[in-house]
């Protein structure tokens, strides 16, 4: 009992210190009365702010519980949402970014209806706030429950049933994480999320680092035994080329993960509302690249753990305790509650994002249009209060009758996503690159996705016919896909048959003179170091690197240093580059 109070005393101290940092830095700006400043921040984020809000916003329990119990019960496959992201945030950075801060959007819907009217934008800020306040928040929720009862075995300590100490982290996590989002606005939340996410990043290294040292111990010998035999035994566990029996086969990269990973990082509220409060265009591209980067280090963080957890500790019950497990098991006591304090700041900067968005999205492209468009922004901010708190007591109140166990926290996540994320994506890619893209096409296109994707969740399978057996035998990440090409094809084929006169959208006129749409010099450079680094990672992770019996091990270290080499001298370049510029100015 001593231990538990030393361990619970830790994590209550960080919490509440990075609660009050946070909250010094906040007060020391006097914008939060203002919308601007209470959605977007006062555009006042530099690149790091947006970077470590953006990557513990992504980072949640239900990342650290779901990737590391895919690990746990198959391979590394699960590897394709994380690492793959960077192409996405490298099309952020370039396409996407330049466009929302050229015309100052603080949500995208706004995009929506200088795009394709107000209708659309009605459409997609319903469909946001339904996926925000049924799956989002909720797994959010849910997924820390399961990790804070894990870690501390509560249920045990106050001899509570399962279902009720679940019940009760619910309802503490909600609170708690509603007073970040709610009083604080964004520029709290990405001010958490970054202190938060140094936490997390030490966290997580001392997880595989002391999961390794167990390991090894277990063997009589080190870490560096633990980690030969991760390496060793079972090479097949860190192969990431999935097949079709695994939670993401290797085609799915190239078909509905680049879509989703696109939609998330691209157009999502929650992450893209950190860019909008970019305080200018050079600072917004080096969050975004700078979280490309962060993204490819996860796998190390978060899967490994899993194939750590396989060898240490076989025949868990469920493969979504191997996380949570692994850190009761390997982390020295005396450390668990600053973990704890970092998961917790994981868990609240997901929470938190999702209430603070759907307030936002709630209050601008919803209430003030609709219901009172003379609002003033001392009201805005007063009224997204009272929401972001009725939001949070709808997700404590839905969130214990969740139950995702069967299917397992990441993937019901990301299946369950499909109902909105298609749609949003693919009509602002339409949107940008197509004038053909109308109104009713829009409406009709997204009707057609939720019958399609309602019918392969729920009820395909009662009509029994070949077609729709066919459709339920396909990975839900290749449905997106299926879904997008015939969403385009609605969408064109609508514009054509009632030849509408589509809306002038003037991509390049600039909302506000005075914003700097300066571009970061190093954008190039840095996007090329990435997608080799993404490549590099994946040959590791394959039978060509790590996950065989056969390893070659010159192969391995000839590859490595030429990405090295190809590193030194692409700094380099970069750094005579800088120094011209400079020079120049």
């Amino acid at each position: 009992m001593g231990q538990f109070i030393f361990i619970f005393s830790t994590f209550l101290l960080t919490t509440v210190l990075v609660g009050v940092i946070s909250t010094l830095i906040v007060k020391k700006s006097d914008n939060q009365k203002t919308a601007k400043g209470y959605f977007l921040a006062g555009h006042g984020l530099n690149g790091i702010f947006i970077a470590g809000s953006m990557l513990l916003t992504n980072i949640s329990a239900e990342n650290m519980i779901g990737l590391s119990g895919q690990s746990y019960g198959f391979n590394m496959s699960g590897m394709a949402w994380e690492s793959t992201a960077v192409i996405s945030t490298i099309i952020m950075a370039f396409i996407f970014l330049p466009l929302y801060l050229r015309k100052g959007y603080t949500t995208l819907p706004e995009f929506m209806e200088d795009r394709y009217g107000k209708g659309v934008r009605r459409m997609v800020s319903i469909l946001f706030l339904i996926g925000y306040l049924l799956v989002g928040i909720p797994v959010a929720l849910y997924a820390g429950a399961i990790a804070f009862n894990q870690i501390f075995d509560l249920n045990t300590i106050f001899n509570l049933p399962l279902s009720t100490t679940i019940t009760i982290l619910i309802v503490l996590v909600g609170i708690i994480g509603a007073l970040y989002a709610v009083l604080g606005g964004l520029k709290a939340v990405a001010v958490s999320d970054t202190i938060n996410g140094i936490l997390l990043i030490i966290g997580s290294t001392l997880v595989v680092l002391f999961g390794l040292h167990t390991l090894g111990k277990l063997q009589g010998g080190s870490m560096l035994l633990g980690l030969n035999t991760i390496i060793n035994e079972n090479p097949e566990k860190l192969n990431a080329i999935g097949t079709s029996s695994d939670p993401v086969p290797f085609t799915a990269i190239f078909t509905g993960v680049f879509l989703a990973n696109l939609f998330y990082w691209g157009t999502n509220q929650v992450l893209i509302q950190r860019t909008l409060g970019a305080k200018n265009l050079k600072e917004g591209q080096k969050g975004v690249l700078l979280s490309g980067f962060l993204k490819m280090l996860v796998p190390l963080f978060l899967l490994s753990p899993g194939i750590i957890a396989f060898h240490l500790i076989p025949n868990l019950p469920a493969n979504d305790f191997a996380y949570p497990t692994l850190v009761a098991k390997s982390m020295p006591w005396p450390l668990v509650g600053l973990f704890s304090a970092a998961l917790f700041g994981a868990i609240i900067s997901t929470y938190n994002s999702f209430l603070n968005s759907a307030s936002t999205i709630f209050m601008v492209d919803i209430y003030k249009p609709i219901f009172n468009p003379k609002i003033s922004d001392e009201k805005m901010v007063k009224h997204a209060k009272n929401i972001g708190w009725l939001f949070a007591l709808f997700a404590i109140i839905f969130t214990p009758f969740l139950n995702v166990l069967s299917t397992g926290l990441y993937d019901f996540g990301r299946s369950f996503t499909g109902f909105y994320n298609i749609p949003i994506i693919t009509l602002v890619l339409v949107g940008i690159f197509s004038k053909r893209g109308s109104t009713l096409g829009a409406i009709l296109a997204t009707i057609f996705h939720g019958i399609l994707y309602s019918g392969y969740k729920f009820w395909f399978a009662a009509l029994d016919i070949p077609f729709t057996n066919m459709l339920l035998s396909i990975h839900f990440t290749h449905i997106y896909a299926i879904s997008f090409v015939i969403m385009l094809a609605i969408i064109w084929i609508t514009s054509y048959i009632k030849n509408e006169e589509i809306k002038p959208f003037d991509m390049s006129s600039k909302a506000n003179p005075d914003y700097d749409m300066n571009p970061w010099i190093h954008k190039n450079a840095v996007a090329l170091w990435l997608i080799i680094c993404l490549i590099y990672e994946y040959f590791i992770f394959s039978p060509l690197g790590l996950a065989t019996t056969q390893r070659n091990d010159t192969r391995i270290t000839l590859v490595t240093l030429g990405v090295i080499i190809f590193t030194i001298i692409l700094i380099i370049i970069e750094r005579k580059k800088a120094i011209k510029e400079n020079t120049r100015i």
